[in-house]
């Protein structure tokens, strides 16, 4: 078989073609995933926290003023930006908890079929002539 021929056996199998779906879908699912964590959550977090913002959290390693914005610091040297860290757990967490429900609901949508009743055995054959000699004896 040729390489052609092989890729192409791959590339439409039903798995593959699903998982580009789910990928894509996912793509575009972290994206709203990321604007509810950074739009909505987070500035709700920072209210509760008196007004902070924890996209600017970080702490200087250059010997910058800690007074600077992120993107000031980052200009003037490195800096260790764990606020940004806190903002992508908490996308994280938001975004592994909504797969699990999804997954879970589909599983509940998802009917057990019951497993078929196993086939009787075969009766062995030396069973089967000591039957026919029992039924010939009776008669």
């Amino acid at each position: 078989m040729s390489m052609m021929q092989e890729f192409k056996t791959f590339a439409t199998k039903g798995n593959v073609v699903d998982l580009a779906v789910g990928v894509i879908i996912g793509g575009a699912f972290g994206k709203i995933v990321d604007s509810l964590v950074g739009d909505v959550v987070m500035p709700v977090i920072g209210k509760l926290f008196g007004g902070l913002d924890f996209s600017n959290y970080y702490l200087p390693l250059n010997g910058q003023s800690a007074q600077l914005t992120l993107i000031e610091a980052k200009k003037a040297g490195g800096v260790l930006a764990y606020g940004n860290f806190i903002t992508v757990t908490v996308n994280f967490i938001i975004l592994a908890f909504v797969i699990f429900q999804m997954v879970r609901l589909v599983n509940k949508l998802r009917k057990e079929e019951p497993a078929p009743a196993p086939a009787p055995a075969p009766t062995p054959e030396d069973v089967i002539l000591l039957r026919e000699i029992r039924d010939s004896l009776k008669k």
